[in-house]
């Protein structure tokens, strides 16, 4: 990842972070219970948002980003740790988690099914998985348009592909899902899934 992208990120995003998006992930994040795994942190933006949790691990695979997440983390109410990482390669042992978050993410993961695997390993048995993510739109015409975009927005946003499948790319993998919300026309998904217990 260049270091530009992690510079603008904030910058464009704080119209939607400032209205619909900080009440999603504040809702979202109520969710979250235990030991905390958050995939692909970012600038941090969840940081302030975390309460009764026991403690947050937050893999994040670009320095750039981690560097100027630092701010959030001192706003932070719960203890967080950083690690340099990719969702891909978690450096945890077996059914470590008790609550996996994934907030815009999952569309700029080079592997997705290795990540989701990955995932799977590291979350205890009936553990949670807490998804808000921009999705495949279910409209012919829309979702044409999200694959016809996608080799072009992913070459100037490091990476991010506006025709993932997310929610079936987890369902799959056996992933159960409890609750599911949509808005911006379907643009975007709001999940809560369960490792279910083999």
């Amino acid at each position: 990842m260049s270091s530009t992208f992690p510079k603008w990120y904030d910058f464009f995003m704080s119209p939607l972070e400032r209205r619909r998006f900080k009440s999603i992930r504040k809702d979202l994040l109520k969710g979250a219970t235990g030991t905390v795994l958050e995939l692909g942190s970012g600038t941090g933006v969840n940081f302030p948002l975390y309460r009764n949790v026991d403690h947050v691990i937050a893999i994040e695979p670009s320095q750039h980003m981690i560097d100027q997440s630092l701010p959030r983390l001192q706003l932070a109410e719960v203890p967080i740790d950083l690690v340099n990482a990719s969702a891909e390669r978690l450096p945890f042992e077996d059914h470590t988690f008790d609550t996996i978050v994934a907030t815009l993410v999952f569309c700029t993961i080079p592997n997705v099914d290795e990540a989701i695997n990955e995932l799977k390993r590291v979350c205890k048995p009936n553990g949670k998985i807490l998804l808000f993510e921009h999705v495949k739109m279910e409209n012919k015409v829309l979702s044409s348009m999200q694959e016809g975009l996608t080799p072009f927005w992913s070459k100037i946003c490091d990476g991010c592909c506006l025709n993932r499948e997310t929610l079936k790319a987890f369902t799959s993998k056996g992933f159960v899902m409890e609750r599911l919300e949509t808005c911006y026309k379907d643009l975007f998904i709001i999940a809560e899934l369960w490792n279910r217990k083999e």
